[in-house]
């Protein structure tokens, strides 16, 4: 049961309202990922294994260059890339939401119709990244590691740098939450959808708690099978932030993208069958 957020457009100019969100909201979104990727599951398969096949990749070059570091950080990098990685996803569940056909052709030609607002967000991520990196960088030379450290200086060092991540890591998570489903469906640009997905993240913490101990369950499932679990985990995500956008964003006062359209001109709240 949502209720919609009255005062959400008028605290923050240039944000689509947001509605506010039954704490286990995020559960019926895993149902409906799931029922999604069932229906489109050739696509879904193949999105899995590719992200799998990179996974086994940043793996395979850690274990060859013997620096696991290497492969910390590069995996780390997935918390920025991912969220730009599953617009394919959402371009497969919009398609399935107008009941019209799935393909990876249509995904791709969604691509490149998004793709600059696309790279707007991820110019946006990279420098987070960039800041979060030199954040890192910064832990190790305030609290170097001694040669033979003792579990204090072990603890204090992981306390010290899991707070530093974390931080950067919220902060990717309100920027990602909804943005990239919103350029998919709406005819927004970048610093909109990034607004409002921080406006409707703040405005819906038990619910977005949720939501991230979610996604960190799937990960760690993907991890612990070998990265064999990217195969289905991943595109459920994916398909669940999908819906989980269509519950809480109300994005009504934005044209809607329509096949092979990409002019701005369009009157807000005009819908069409042909949107993917």
């Amino acid at each position: 049961m949502v209720e919609k957020n009255t005062h959400g457009a008028a605290a923050v100019p240039f944000v689509a309202p947001c509605r506010k969100l039954a704490p286990l909201a995020p559960l019926g979104w895993l149902r409906l990922g799931w029922q999604d990727m069932r229906r489109a599951w050739r696509e879904s398969i193949t999105y899995g294994i590719l992200m799998m096949l990179i996974s086994w990749l940043i793996s395979l070059l850690a274990y060859r260059l013997g620096n696991y570091g290497l492969l910390l950080g590069v995996l780390s990098g997935f918390v920025f890339l991912g969220p730009v990685l599953a617009i394919g996803l959402y371009s497969i569940s919009a398609a399935l939401e107008r009941q019209q056909q799935t393909s990876l052709s249509r995904t791709l030609r969604a691509g490149k119709r998004h793709l600059g607002n696309v790279m707007v967000f991820a110019l946006i991520l990279l420098v987070l990244f960039l800041v979060w990196a030199r954040a890192a960088s910064m832990v190790h030379i305030f609290f170097p590691m001694e040669s033979s450290p003792d579990w204090r200086n072990i603890a204090v060092f992981l306390a010290i740098g899991s707070a530093v991540g974390s931080v950067f890591a919220a902060v990717t998570f309100m920027i990602s939450a909804f943005s990239l489903p919103m350029i998919v469906h709406r005819d927004v640009d970048a610093v909109t959808a990034v607004v409002t997905s921080i406006n409707a993240v703040l405005r819906n913490k038990p619910a977005m708690l949720v939501w991230i101990m979610l996604i960190v369950l799937a990960v760690f499932l993907g991890f612990a099978t070998g990265m064999l679990g990217f195969i289905l985990t991943l595109p459920v995500i994916g398909f669940a932030t999908w819906h989980g956008y269509l519950e809480t964003i109300d994005a009504s006062g934005f044209p809607r993208h329509r096949e092979g359209v990409t002019s701005t001109a369009r009157p807000a709240g005009q819908d069409s069958a042909g949107d993917d």
